[in-house]
């Protein structure tokens, strides 16, 4: 058991105690929502990367989902810090998480009151400790994302993740790190818990936020590094058969961060091996994580020790 403080509603508990009852309407109809936040050990102490942004799309899901939430971006920002330091974390993996509690049954939660949590914890790399120098082995998902008018995908929601899981199952259970989902349509949308990108003749692609697909921190920020290093970045509508063509691909998320695909279905991404417009963004979007390059979009928030000498 985790010897970490969590952060629950203004206050810090012992991770023991921080507990829901078995009757919480979320146990029973998946109603969360969640953010996933790096903060990376720099030079300079931990810093939280693009902490307000998350704050943001925290509170975007939970007015998508009506989840009434009672902290602001700056409680909320200053609560993840308060993790951080107070539990003396140079880098961990933040899951700020509002949920639906109380001891009613029924779908409709008029009687459920929601409970915020901030929970710290240390999660080494995402797809593997080899993916961002290797790159990983991908399949397309016989599931598909939720068809438009069915289920709000811009929100991070707990439930919606049911999908995902049974796409990273299947890809598992196939021998495969990851599982690549199309939309309803049969276009390309993301993996089961990561943005999608593909390069070709140096022009970089990615689904649009119509394609049912998360609208990623991660994902933003990979578009403003590709465009600063003048590639070219298009939006738009991608057929299956463009994963089988492109010359790079690569997955992006607070997780996965940057992680190249050298295969899709068994076919060779490009020379099978991390290309090289994936590999300078990635080297930006390290470097100014980690605090070895300048901060330059201002996304760190540094974390003020609490430790006495």
């Amino acid at each position: 058991m985790s010897t970490h403080k969590i952060w629950r509603d203004g206050g810090l508990v012992d991770w023991q105690d921080a507990t829901i009852h078995v009757m919480s309407h979320v146990v029973h109809y998946g109603s969360s929502v969640f953010e996933g936040i790096r903060c990376y050990s720099t030079p300079d102490g931990p810093a939280i990367f693009r902490l307000q942004d998350h704050m943001r799309r925290f509170l975007d899901s939970c007015r998508i989902y009506r989840m009434p939430m009672r902290h602001s971006i700056a409680e909320l920002s200053a609560g993840c810090s308060e993790v951080v330091a107070d539990n003396e974390l140079q880098a961990c993996y933040l899951r700020p998480v509002a949920l639906r509690t109380g001891e009613e049954m029924g779908i409709l939660p008029h009687k459920a009151p929601v409970e915020t949590f901030i929970i710290p914890w240390v999660w080494g790399r995402y797809l593997g400790h080899e993916a961002l120098e290797e790159g990983v082995d991908v399949c397309v998902s016989s599931w598909r994302r939720p068809a438009p008018g069915t289920m709000p995908t811009l929100a991070k929601a707990g439930g919606n993740y049911l999908n995902s899981q049974l796409s990273k199952m299947e890809a598992r259970a196939d021998g495969y790190a990851e599982g690549i989902m199309l939309d309803s349509f049969g276009f390309v949308a993301e993996g089961s818990g990561e943005n999608l990108f593909i390069v070709r003749d140096g022009t970089i692609y990615t689904p649009t936020i119509g394609s049912s697909i998360l609208n990623g921190i991660t994902r933003d920020c990979v578009i403003r590094i590709a465009k600063d290093l003048g590639y070219p970045v298009v939006e738009q509508s991608l057929p299956r058969e463009m994963l089988y063509i492109c010359d790079e691909a690569f997955f992006s998320g607070t997780a996965a961060e940057l992680t190249p695909i050298r295969t899709v279905d068994k076919v060779e991404v490009g020379a099978g091996k991390p290309g090289p417009i994936t590999l300078a963004i990635q080297e930006v979007y390290m470097g100014i994580a980690t605090g070895k390059m300048p901060d330059r979009y201002g996304w760190l928030t540094r974390v003020e020790s609490r430790v006495t000498v």
